[in-house]
């Protein structure tokens, strides 16, 4: 899923690279009109966003609800049933609507990005072709953006189905798991083995957030069930 989302959201940043590699860069009157146009951009994008960002959230909903039921097989069916019928709508609106404006924040913030070049060679006097040469990294900068978009998204749509459906038990917490490599952050993996509570999640590197809510985070929220259950 994660591969998915991040190939779509690549086509808006090869957008992004096209509109701007489409005028001439190294005439600065241009650059009011990059920045309106990637605006203009990103105005049409809305739909397209509900409907891309829907089905994959619906999806990460499904996926974990089938890892569920797999771990809640032998236990009884009365919870299953509970597991099946979780009322997520709200987690999946909320999701939603904050993937809808990071999806539109991709031109958005290349906008800016020309707006600010170009201030920077009106008024700090910085040479044309540095310049020039930074606004042509609007594209790959997008680019870079929309895989961190997709990594960090995935993840924390994961939890917060997670956390929906461990509530929902009466769950108050989780147990914080790491993904155990040497690429964890050391503020995670002083966190892993620890329980967390649904309602207090922690601040790390100045950042608050459950596990695999961070960015580029791997980390994944192992929830603690009411042995009732």
């Amino acid at each position: 899923m994660e591969i998915r989302y991040s190939q779509q959201l690549r086509k808006i940043a090869f957008y992004i690279d096209t509109i701007v590699k489409g005028f001439d860069l190294n005439n600065l009157d241009n650059y009011p009109i990059i920045a309106n146009a990637l605006n203009q951009y990103a105005s049409t994008l809305h739909e397209w966003a509900v409907n891309t960002a829907g089905r994959i959230m619906m999806d990460v909903a499904l996926r974990d609800q089938k890892t569920w039921l797999i771990y809640a097989k032998d236990i009884s069916k009365g919870v299953q049933h509970e597991i099946r019928n979780t009322p997520i709508g709200a987690t999946y609106q909320q999701l939603l609507d904050e993937q809808v404006n990071l999806i539109k924040s991709l031109p958005l913030e290349s906008a800016q990005r020309v707006q600010n070049l170009a201030t920077k060679a009106v008024i700090g006097g910085g040479r044309t072709k540095e310049i020039v040469d930074m606004v042509m990294e609007t594209g790959p900068v997008a680019n870079s953006r929309a895989n961190t978009i997709a990594r960090t998204e995935i993840s924390r749509a994961q939890t917060s189905f997670t956390q929906a459906r461990a509530e929902h038990l009466g769950s108050e917490g989780y147990i914080w798991r790491t993904s155990k490599d040497t690429d964890v952050r050391h503020s995670h993996q002083e966190m892993d083995g620890k329980f967390v509570r649904w309602d207090s999640p922690p601040t790390l590197d100045n950042m608050t957030g459950h596990a695999g809510c961070f960015p580029n985070c791997r980390c994944y929220a192992e929830p603690v069930v009411p042995e009732d259950y």
